[in-house]
């Protein structure tokens, strides 16, 4: 019993760890890029703690298959304290609990917290200052959130889960009875079709955002920033040039003693507004000429480059994997009606054959499996920082160091949420067998007959085998996120297609990021629509 407890503590400390970790760099991300005219308590509070709910739950991915491969030693035997069959199952139950708990907060987040402070902060900038006012107002617009949410719940109660079988297929069955293992309830079933309904969502936004920040990120790293001397030159030509065309105009005036024209009104309003901005854009690049901190980045730059360099292959080589994966579930896998599920990896792919290899050395397995998790996400914070939020065609919200707006970051935050979602099924497609299995290993005995010479009883050689779906049932436990992803056999048949357009798009986005020339060095501070007052402000948190 006590090798049971110390192992659970060696578990969960380290989860405990990586939680700690989580809040610190929420509470700074968050600080960063909200903007602090307009910060508000409740906003920040609610980012924080999606954001750290994001985090959180693409974590316990590695966790779950920490447990399942940490039941077994390295010759295929069940260790002492997973020797019992009823501890080997609360260990399961307790990670799948974890999940459904995640994924009811997240449900409760997106379709009600983030929700009701979104519409509460929107109604406050309204005349009408009125508290009750705002709160039923807010309550109102989330009410048809909830409607949602009830629906999908209404839905996944009563969908039918007996997926059409391959007949000539026993391995199916034997995966059938192990999906019965995730639970029969209505409530979980119901709780499982809003999650996967989610994921289909956050899957649009992982191949919008995480494709490009998976090209975008490494690019920018290696091709830094402009010179900010050769930057402020540029910009003072610019500053030249709009105030000479400003006193064209104005002499055209002077000289006719007549009204401008309308075309021309128009074309000195725009002229001035353009003045502006340059003008800004010479005190940002006047305080970066002089900044310490810009100084200590260009002292970085050949870390920069080996750190995109780094990126770029890390890209390349999930790329390739995910081709791979799709492409054996094209040409190995049970078909359409089953969702594309696979049962062992027939192509050879890079990645899965990578985390098996690293097994044999402890943790390395599980920090790579934790990097890469952590890479899907960050990248997917690069891509919308890059981007910003978009609604179709219409841009809705940039997101910008120091300007970030309240309804800004909260929409940031619940994209995490719902990409985070599909973080698990995009790592399966990585590395399905390890992520299906971990490190587990089973004996497999092997009957050798003797020649007649000999006596006529045979000798039993026990051979260790990596575990698989060939593997019996009780010498192989499947991890509960393998068994969460194929609850429902037609999200999977969207999440195989979604796979190919997240290839395509990240293609597209690397000759995109290529053909960009370097960014300014002073990106996000300046834009159009800044008032005087908020540039000032900015400046002085700058000089300060």
């Amino acid at each position: 019993m006590g090798s049971v407890l110390t192992e659970a503590v060696w578990g969960w400390s380290i989860f405990t760890l990586v939680l700690l970790a989580i809040l610190i760099f929420c509470w700074i991300y968050i600080r960063r890029y909200q903007s602090h005219q307009e910060s508000e308590v409740v906003s920040t509070i609610t980012a924080i703690c999606a954001l750290a709910l994001a985090l959180i739950t693409s974590s316990l991915l590695p966790v779950d298959i920490f447990l399942v491969s940490y039941m077994k030693d390295s010759k295929g035997s069940y260790k002492e304290w997973a020797a019992d069959n009823t501890t080997r199952k609360n260990v399961e139950d307790t990670v799948l609990y974890g999940y459904y708990t995640l994924y009811s907060i997240i449900l409760f987040c997106v379709f009600l917290w983030i929700p009701f402070v979104y519409f509460y902060y929107e109604e406050k900038e309204d005349i009408d200052p009125n508290k009750c006012s705002q709160v039923k107002n807010a309550l109102k617009y989330t009410l048809g959130f909830v409607f949602v949410c009830s629906i999908l719940l209404l839905i996944g109660a009563f969908v039918p889960l007996n997926v059409p079988a391959n007949q000539n297929s026993t391995e199916w069955e034997k995966v059938k009875l192990l999906f019965e293992e995730l639970g029969t309830s209505h409530g979980l079933a119901a709780l499982s079709f809003s999650i996967s309904t989610l994921t289909l969502i956050g899957m649009l936004a992982v191949i919008t955002y995480t494709a490009y920040g998976m090209s975008a990120l490494p690019l920018n790293l290696i091709k830094g920033t402009k010179n900010v001397v050769y930057e402020r030159l540029q910009n003072t030509e610019d500053l030249e040039e709009v105030e000479q065309q400003m006193e064209k105009i104005k002499f055209k005036q002077c000289k006719d003693g007549r009204p401008l024209a309308t075309g021309d009104r128009k074309s000195l309003q725009k002229l001035e507004e353009k003045l502006r901005t340059l003008k800004r854009r010479d005190r940002h690049l006047e305080t970066a000429e002089k900044s310490c901190w810009l100084k200590f980045c260009c002292a970085l730059r050949p870390f920069k480059i080996a750190l995109g360099t780094f990126f770029i292959l890390v890209a390349l080589l999930f790329i390739v994997a995910l081709f791979l994966s799709n492409l054996d579930k094209a040409l190995h896998s049970m078909g359409f009606d089953s969702g594309f599920i696979i049962f062992e990896t027939n192509l050879g792919n890079p990645l899965n054959e990578l985390l098996l290899i690293l097994q044999t050395v402890f943790p390395l397995d599980y920090i790579l499996i934790a990097i890469i998790t952590m890479y899907i996400v960050f990248t997917s914070m690069a891509g919308i920082r890059n981007m910003g939020i978009w609604f179709f065609w219409i841009r809705l919200y940039k997101i910008r160091p120091g300007r970030t707006r309240p309804q800004a970051l909260l929409f940031l935050c619940m994209i995490l949420l719902l990409m985070v979602l599909h973080t698990s099924y995009m790592i399966y497609s990585l590395a399905p067998q390890y992520v299906m299995y971990g490190s587990q290993k089973y004996q497999e005995h092997m009957n050798q007959n003797l020649s007649n010479s000999r006596q006529e009883d045979s000798n039993t050689t026990w051979v260790t085998k990596m575990c698989d779906a060939k593997a019996p049932e009780d010498q192989c436990t499947v991890t509960r996120t393998y068994l969460f992803l194929h609850k429902f056999w037609f999200f999977n048949v969207v999440y195989y297609f979604g796979n190919w357009a997240f290839i395509a798009v990240f293609l597209i986005g690397l000759i995109i990021s290529c053909c960009k020339g370097k960014r300014s060095v002073i990106e996000g501070e300046i834009d159009d629509d800044d008032s005087d007052f908020s540039d000032d402000d900015l400046m002085e948190r700058h000089h300060a």
